[in-house]
């Protein structure tokens, strides 16, 4: 059965081919030959182009990997794919005295993908600072270019247009593409889908490829945080290797999840999410390995209103409601990567990844260990409806601990720690996890302001 699934996946995408080679030459008025094999098809459209025009070719390939990419979860169909690949994109060398200039975009590096037929003529421009702004649109462009829109959408939303324009900042701009990492994009499709709707919504990966992502981050047991400014070299940000044998890391960065920061020391770079849109995005994909659209949806919105009501008891129903669906020793080998580089509490480390993706799925503004003068907290969340900013803490009561005692030492770390000094109005909540049942077992709660008055809140 895989096979005959298999080989009807290669004809489809031996099929569009060809379709995309015919059309261009419809559109050209070219004729080609009676043909189903596209390497044959698209050295007649180079030649035949250039006969009938009596000009060199201009070669325009815009994400030439594709086919390939779709198929990254499958090693035997992508090497499949590869080779019709391969035997259209040879084309190029060999007709190159019919053509005057060749440009391509694509996830991989043609040079390692093997499938351009020594094609070495070639400028890498990835991370040239000259080309960084190309891709996107710089904050600069959109105010210089779209000042209706701005005042439209921010007369919509009921804000300044200055307010907006932070709030995009952090929503849609930070790709970035130059070895400098001075020049930040605004992802251009998010950007005027964003005009056009005037909400902030998810609107880039919702046109890719989220079903093969959640896949990929499911089979290989990944996290989110794992990819937080991660160190990486110079020679990696320029050659992260091909989509199907490249660490997830080099995968993510290819694909436009993860973009370049500047690192820490010479010759270093740091990768991260480039916004809000993609990190919330992969959080709500690694969800969804978890639960249904239809029970995230539910979930969603239970969660949203028990934080802009800042109602505890209801906030630890929705999550055990997550942890109880959580398969925990796939969770714990994805969360063991995440701080192999760090100190942190065995078993804490597995239900904080679990929260940290959780609450940035369903839209919230989420930090994991925010830095005081005295320590870090494990996490600070809000949610756009509501001032109050809750500053979470997490113990795993073990075997024979009471969890009552450990959900009042979580409580005590936030005050003693100074966590919650940095918010005007910060809700504290300490957090017990019974380590056999996997569930939060108890909690305890004070605002801030009034630290001394410890509520207690009691668990159905």
């Amino acid at each position: 059965m895989s096979k005959v699934i298999a080989n009807e996946g290669l004809d489809g995408i031996n099929e569009s081919i060809v379709y995309q080679i015919k059309s261009i030459a419809n559109q050209l008025g070219v004729s080609l030959p009676d043909s189903k094999f596209p390497g044959i098809l698209f050295d007649n459209l180079i030649i035949n182009t250039f006969l009938k025009y009596n000009q060199r070719v201009a070669l325009l390939i815009d994400e030439y990997d594709a086919p390939y990419t779709n198929f990254v979860n499958n090693s035997l169909m992508a090497d499949k794919v590869r080779d019709i690949l391969r035997d259209c994109y040879s084309q190029i060398k060999a007709n190159d005295r019919y053509i005057r200039f060749v440009f391509i975009t694509g996830i991989s590096k043609f040079a390692k993908f093997g499938v351009f037929s020594k094609l070495n003529t070639t400028t890498d421009i990835s991370l040239m600072p000259e080309y960084a702004g190309m891709c996107g649109y710089t904050e600069d462009e959109i105010i210089r270019y779209f000042p209706d829109y701005l005042d439209d959408t921010a007369k919509t939303m009921n804000i300044s247009t200055d307010e907006l324009i932070k709030k995009m900042r952090d929503y849609y701009n930070g790709f970035c593409f130059d070895r400098g990492c001075q020049t930040r994009l605004y992802n251009p499709y998010s950007t005027l889908a964003f005009f056009g709707e005037k909400t902030f919504a998810n609107y880039w990966v919702e046109t890719g490829q989220s079903k093969v992502i959640a896949y990929y981050l499911k089979n290989r047991k990944l996290t989110v945080e794992q990819f937080r400014n991660m160190s990486i070299p110079e020679d990696f940000a320029r050659s992260p290797g091909d989509v199907d044998t490249t660490p997830p890391e080099g995968f993510l960065y290819q694909c436009g999840y993860l973009t370049l920061r500047k690192g820490i020391a010479t010759g270093k770079f740091s990768l991260d999410y480039p916004n809000m849109e993609v990190l919330n995005s992969m959080s709500r994909l690694l969800i969804q390995n978890i639960v249904s659209d239809t029970v995230f949806n539910a979930i969603h919105d239970e969660l949203t209103n028990a934080v802009t009501s800042n109602n505890v008891n209801d906030f630890v129903k929705v999550v055990n409601r997550v942890l109880a669906r959580i398969v925990y020793d796939d969770h714990a080998k994805a969360a063991e990567q995440t701080v192999k580089m760090r100190n942190y509490p065995e078993g804490e480390r597995v239900y904080r990844s679990c929260m940290y993706s959780f609450l940035l799925g369903c839209g919230l503004t989420v930090y994991a260990e925010m830095h005081t003068n005295k320590g870090r907290s494990d996490l600070i969340f809000s949610h756009v409806d509501n001032p109050t900013v809750w500053v979470v803490e997490l113990k795993v009561a073990r075997k024979g601990e009471d969890s009552e005692t450990k959900a009042e030492e979580a409580l005590f770390q936030i005050e003693e720690k100074n966590y919650a000094a940095p918010f005007s109005n910060a809700l504290c909540v300490g957090l017990a996890i019974d380590e056999e049942k996997r569930l939060i077992a108890d909690v305890k709660y004070v605002y801030a302001s009034v630290f001394k008055e410890i509520h207690n809140c009691t668990l159905n």
